[in-house]
């Protein structure tokens, strides 16, 4: 127990380490961490150190993490005028390139495994969307405009991509009733949010303990797994809390946000985003450690599924120029933004065994996890210093 304690230390020691060299190195954190599980794999392999089976650590700390990643996300978001025309954009590019890839690449493994559709498009769909725990920790160092972009875009396409992994896996028929049973959901979700938001902003002004931000986090969880439960798309939840509490200051002429006390809650807020950070870098290392320890050699030398792994890759970033160059985005440090990571391991470990595809297997995520973080180290690498002196608006002329 003991050497465990201080391996465990250890590890997060060097994490931090490589969090806070990543502006440097240009290399993202994620990479580091997935390679030194997989070292810590070789080493207790090789000393025939015995470990436990972990594989069911790994969705508890996912599930965590995503929740906590979107928070902090959304937290940083500011809402006014002059960013709703980036907010749409955004949001259209990261709808687009889920649908797109989604089915495109559903269709060819309905066609080469032999299933439906629709269980190709499940299989797909986690390869289709954008990983918000390894985007967004990543862009920090752009400039805002396009750290903004980055942020709106990867946690709207790990909400998107959820809600649409849901809708498909649980409907038989897709028809009118269908699809209106599920803007009802939707609908309830977002007054349930608005209500939940309210409520736990007024908690978060009215405690008066201590200890008043981790019964927060923890009711946050709880919400999010409840919502989960009854197959509402509960991250949208987090979002429009996050967007809730970290734009008070352009709420406060409503009535009901000057009743919460907004003076007093903006400071709470603050620390409340401090803590926050501080959580989700320590789960999100847990996460990547786990993930790296897990990776077998094999998996990543598959040459079974090198070649789907570096068509989907190569089909990702063509797709994402098309989008960027159509909505007038610029290129440079935003084209190789789109890892796939966090999200796509949790969707793919919930697809039920009975709806499985043959090529879909662990060693065609890992590759292309692996293939599409190369590529952002690679953007990041040749992106120049950006810094708010040098600072423009996102969109091109």
């Amino acid at each position: 127990m003991t050497a465990s304690i201080i391996t465990i230390c250890i590890l997060l020691l060097v994490g931090y380490i490589f969090d806070i060299s990543s502006s440097k190195t240009k290399i993202p954190s994620i990479i580091l961490l997935l390679i030194l599980g997989w070292g810590v794999r070789q080493v207790t392999s090789l000393f025939r150190i015995p470990v436990g089976d972990l594989t069911p650590l790994l969705p508890v700390l996912g599930t965590i993490g995503l929740i906590l990643i979107v928070l902090e996300g959304s937290l940083e978001l500011k809402l006014d005028k002059s960013r709703l025309p980036m907010i749409g954009k955004s949001s259209l590019i990261a709808f687009i390139q889920l649908i797109v890839l989604s089915f495109t690449l559903g269709y060819a493994f309905s066609y080469f495994e032999g299933v439906s559709l629709k269980i190709g498009v499940i299989n797909a769909i986690p390869l289709a969307i954008i990983s918000s725990a390894i985007a967004i920790p990543s862009a920090r160092n752009l400039i805002s405009h396009k750290r903004d972009f980055v942020t709106y875009e990867s946690s709207l396409s790990d909400i998107f991509g959820v809600i649409l992994f849901n809708f498909i896996a649980l409907h038989e028929t897709f028809g009118m009733e269908t699809f209106g049973l599920f803007s009802l959901q939707l609908l309830l979700l977002v007054i349930i949010s608005f209500v939940f938001s309210v409520a736990l902003a007024l908690l978060l002004s009215k405690i008066k303990h201590n200890v008043k931000f981790t019964p927060i986090i923890l009711l946050i969880i709880l919400i999010y797994t409840i919502s989960k439960i009854y197959h509402l798309p509960s991250l949208v939840f987090i979002l429009l809390f996050g967007l809730f509490i970290g734009n008070l200051d352009k709420l406060n002429r409503f009535k009901i946000i000057d009743r919460l006390q907004p003076e007093i809650l903006i400071k709470e807020v603050q620390k409340f985003k401090e803590l926050n950070v501080e959580m989700t870098f320590l789960i999100r290392s847990l996460f990547f450690l786990l993930f790296g320890y897990l990776i077998e050699t094999s998996e990543l030398t598959n040459t079974d599924t090198m070649l789907w792994a570096l068509g989907i890759t190569v089909g990702i970033f063509i797709l994402r120029a098309i989008l960027l160059k159509l909505f007038k985005f610029p290129m440079e440090s935003l084209l190789f933004m789109a890892p796939r990571g966090l999200i796509t391991i949790l969707l793919f470990l919930s697809i039920p065994i009975s709806q499985t595809v043959g090529i879909a297997n662990r060693s065609l995520i890992i590759q292309v996890i692996i293939l599409t973080s190369l590529l952002m180290m690679y953007g990041l690498m040749n992106t120049k210093v950006e810094t708010k002196l040098t600072e423009e608006p996102l969109e091109e002329d």
